[in-house]
C-alpha cells in the first residue's frame, strides 16, 4: 500500500497510516505480540469477486508491511455449498494477484478434530449444553432487538448428559436438525449473536475434504476464531458485517484458554456501483447461459475481470485509491477502468485495427507494390521499439471514418477531402459506391506520393488522419465489446428483484481486420488499437486460426481523481 502523500506547507513526504496499522503498531509496541500474521480465508462456494481482492492484497500487505506471514485457509465448514472447483479457481485467482502464502496453504476441515474436541472442552467447563429445540422454536425463544431471549428448556442439562448427546450427535443417531450444541453465555445479551449461539449442526452430508468422516460440522462462529488460533494469526482482518461478531469471537478463544489469543478487526467492504458480485445472481445468469461462465468478462469476478484483460497491478492501484477506512461506501466503476487505462498506457504496444471496416482503393497506387513502414509501437515507450507495417493498393479504414455529407467540424474522408492515413501518405476521396440498399461499399482516392509519413513534407497540411490496415494483409479476426451486465440507467434490479439486464452488454463483431503484426500473439495478451481502446487476447477463446479480443475499456473517460 502507498503510505506517502506530499506535505504541502514544506514539500515534505509526510507517512499516512490506516487505522488498522495504527492498532498493530500498539498492539507491537505494547508487546501484545511480537510479530504479525494475517490470513485470507474464503469459504469455497463459488468465485472470487473484485471486493475479496481488497481483502487479499490488504491482509497480504500487511504481511509483507511487518515481515511477518500470510496464510491462505479454505474456511470450508459448510458442505452444502463446498466445490472442488471453487477451490482450485480461488487458488488460481491469489497467485494472479500476486500473494504469496508460502508453505502456509490450510483447510478449516483439517481441524475438525480440534474443534471436536474445543467444543467438548466447553461442555465440560459448562459453558455449551446440547439443545432439542426445533430452528423455528430457538428464533422465537432468542427474543427481539427491544426485548431479551428466554432460556431454552435444554440449557440445564447436566454436563454428562450433554456429552453424551453430543458424542450422539457425532456418531450419527440423530437426524440433520433434531439437535444442535450451543454456547451457554447470555440469553438476555443486548447483542443478540451472544443469546446462546448454535455452535454445532448435524448435517449428513459428504464433504469435498473429509468426504463422510463427520456428520456434525462447526458454525462459522464458532469455527473461525479455533482456526486463526491454530494458525497462529495475530489480526483477523475482516469486513464490517463481523463487528457484531466479535464479542462472540472473543469469548471462544478466551472460553478455550488459547495463549496469545488473536484479535479481530473489522474494515469497510469495497462496494463498486452497478456491479453484479452477489453469487446467487451470478449462478443464475450461469445457469439460464446469460452469460458463459463465472469468468465471463461482463461480471467482476477475478477470473472475470483477468479474461476481461484486467491486469493485477490495475487491481491494486484500485484497492489503493479506494483505502481502507471504518465507513462502507461505494466507488464507481469508472475509477477500476482509470487504473487499467493508467496501467497499460505507457506498457504495451499500439497496433492498427479496422472493427467497421469498409474498403478503400487508391486508384494512382500501384497495382502489385508493397511499402513496409517503420512505425513506432508506443510514442511514451520508446524501448517497445519498432514493427514493419505493410501498405498496398487496398486498405480498410473504419465505416466511421467515412461520410456522403459530413456535418460541420468532421474532419475525416469524405468526397473531396484530404486525409493523412496514419504513417503513410495523405489520400483524398475521389469516388464511392454503394449497393443497391445504399450502403456505401467501396471507396476511391487518390495518393500523393511526396507526402509520406516521414519524409518532412510540409506543402501542406490536412486536418484529419485516420487509421487503416492493408486488405491483403490484415488478419480478419473477432472482436467483442463489453458494456455493464445490468441496465446502469435503470438500476440494478427490476421490481421483483431480479436482475435488469442490458440487451447490449455484449456485441460480437465477426468481420474486423487486425494490422498482421499479431501472429505471435498468445491468450491474455493485451495492446492498444489505435482510436479504438485497449484489447486483450481473449484467455479462452483465442487461436492463431481464429483471433479473439475483448475490449478491456475504451481509449477516454470522464473519471478524473478526486482532489487530496
Amino acid at each position: 500500500m502507498d503510505k506517502e502523500h506530499i506535505n504541502t506547507e514544506n514539500n515534505e513526504k509526510v507517512e499516512s497510516r490506516n487505522f488498522i496499522e495504527m492498532i498493530i503498531d500498539k498492539d507491537l509496541e505494547e508487546g501484545r505480540f511480537d510479530h504479525v500474521q494475517t490470513r485470507f480465508p474464503p469459504e469455497p462456494n463459488g468465485y472470487l469477486h473484485i471486493g475479496h481482492a481488497k481483502s487479499i492484497l490488504l491482509n497480504y500487505g500487511l504481511a509483507k508491511e511487518y515481515n511477518g506471514k500470510f496464510n491462505m485457509r479454505f474456511d470450508d465448514t459448510n458442505p452444502t455449498k463446498e466445490k472442488e472447483e471453487f477451490v482450485e479457481s480461488i487458488l488460481k485467482d491469489i497467485k494472479w494477484l500476486g500473494a504469496d502464502w508460502e508453505d502456509r496453504l490450510f483447510f478449516a476441515s483439517n481441524y475438525f478434530e480440534q474443534m471436536y474436541e474445543a467444543a467438548v472442552k466447553l461442555i465440560k467447563k459448562g459453558k455449551a449444553y446440547v439443545c432439542d429445540l426445533s430452528p423455528e422454536e430457538i428464533r422465537e425463544y432468542r427474543g427481539t432487538l427491544t426485548e431479551p431471549g428466554k432460556d431454552s428448556p435444554y440449557r440445564d442439562r447436566t454436563v454428562e448428559e450433554n456429552l453424551e448427546l453430543f458424542e450422539n450427535m457425532k456418531n450419527g443417531v440423530y437426524k440433520d436438525g433434531e439437535k444442535v450444541l450451543r454456547a451457554k453465555i447470555d440469553m438476555a445479551s443486548p447483542n443478540i449473536n451472544m443469546r446462546d449461539p448454535i455452535i454445532y449442526r448435524v448435517a449428513h452430508m459428504t464433504h469435498h475434504n473429509t468426504g463422510d468422516k463427520w456428520c456434525i460440522y462447526p458454525m462459522y462462529d464458532f469455527a473461525h476464531p479455533i482456526e486463526d488460533a491454530i494458525e497462529g494469526v495475530t489480526h483477523s482482518i475482516c469486513t464490517l458485517e463481523f463487528e457484531d461478531h466479535r464479542p462472540l469471537y472473543d469469548w471462544v478463544v478466551r472460553e478455550l484458554e488459547y495463549p496469545n489469543p488473536p484479535r479481530q478487526i473489522e474494515f469497510a467492504k469495497l462496494y463498486v456501483t452497478n456491479v453484479v458480485t452477489g453469487k446467487r445472481y451470478i449462478k443464475q445468469l450461469v445457469e439460464d447461459g446469460i452469460v458463459d461462465g463465472w469468468d465471463d468478462p461482463r461480471l467482476v469476478s477475478i477470473a472475470a475481470l483477468r479474461r476481461r484483460g484486467f491486469t493485477p497491478e490495475s487491481i491494486k492501484m484500485f484497492v489503493e485509491l479506494c483505502g481502507i477506512s471504518k465507513s462502507n461506501s461505494s466507488v464507481d466503476y469508472a475509477m477500476l477502468e482509470y487504473c487499467i487505462r493508467e496501467d497499460l498506457k505507457a506498457k504495451k504496444p499500439r497496433l492498427m485495427a479496422v472493427l467497421d471496416p469498409i474498403k478503400v482503393i487508391i486508384d494512382n497506387y500501384p497495382e502489385d507494390q508493397v511499402e513496409w513502414f517503420d512505425v513506432v509501437n508506443n510514442v511514451e515507450c520508446p524501448e517497445l521499439g519498432t514493427r514493419k507495417v505493410p501498405f498496398c493498393k487496398e486498405i480498410y479504414i473504419d465505416r466511421d471514418d467515412f461520410m456522403e455529407e459530413p456535418p460541420k467540424k468532421y474532419f475525416r474522408l469524405f468526397p473531396g477531402n484530404e486525409v493523412r492515413l496514419m504513417n503513410a501518405y495523405f489520400v483524398k476521396c475521389v469516388d464511392y459506391k454503394k449497393d443497391e440498399n445504399g450502403k456505401v461499399t467501396e471507396i476511391h482516392v487518390t495518393y500523393d506520393p511526396e507526402t509520406r509519413s516521414g519524409s518532412g513534407f510540409t506543402g501542406r497540411k490536412v486536418k484529419g488522419t485516420i487509421h487503416w490496415v492493408s486488405a491483403r494483409h490484415g488478419v480478419k479476426s473477432e472482436v467483442r465489446l463489453y458494456e455493464n451486465i445490468v441496465d446502469e440507467e435503470k438500476g440494478k434490479l427490476n421490481e421483483d428483484g431480479t436482475l435488469n439486464l442490458n440487451p447490449n452488454s455484449k456485441t460480437v463483431l465477426t468481420d474486423c481486420y487486425v494490422e498482421p503484426n499479431i501472429a505471435d500473439v498468445k491468450p491474455e495478451d493485451k495492446f492498444q488499437f489505435v482510436r479504438q481502446g485497449y484489447f486483450c487476447a481473449d484467455l479462452k477463446d483465442y487461436t492463431v486460426e481464429h483471433p479473439v479480443f475483448n475490449r478491456i475499456v475504451s481509449l477516454k473517460s470522464s473519471f478524473k481523481l478526486p482532489k487530496k
